[in-house]
């Protein structure tokens, strides 16, 4: 790794997701004006919308999409503007 490139200094910060109320810990660079009190030691805090503990793909809630069923409604909304000889002409054969 190249000398000098690398942040100093790491500490350790306690990351909150807002929707569960969450928090953990990890090192990081991250500047905060905020604390929390966590076991009884003081860390900053960094406030978070989403996390791995509230990510729909993480916890099993993430939706399937049905690819055919989206084709065959797109083909039925636009089938109204084909033009109408050529449904004629496939009619007549």
């Amino acid at each position: 790794m190249k000398k000098g490139i690398h942040p100093e200094n790491y500490r350790l910060v306690a990351f909150k997701d807002m929707s569960n109320e969450d928090v953990f810990l990890t090192k990081s660079t991250a500047e905060t004006r905020e604390t929390i009190e966590v076991d009884g030691v003081e860390y900053p805090l960094v406030k978070m919308e989403i996390s791995r503990s509230s990510h729909p793909f993480y916890t099993g809630k993430a939706k399937l999409i049905d690819t055919a069923g989206r084709i065959d409604k797109f083909k039925n909304k636009y089938d109204k503007f084909k033009k109408p000889a050529a449904k004629e002409a496939k009619t007549e054969e």
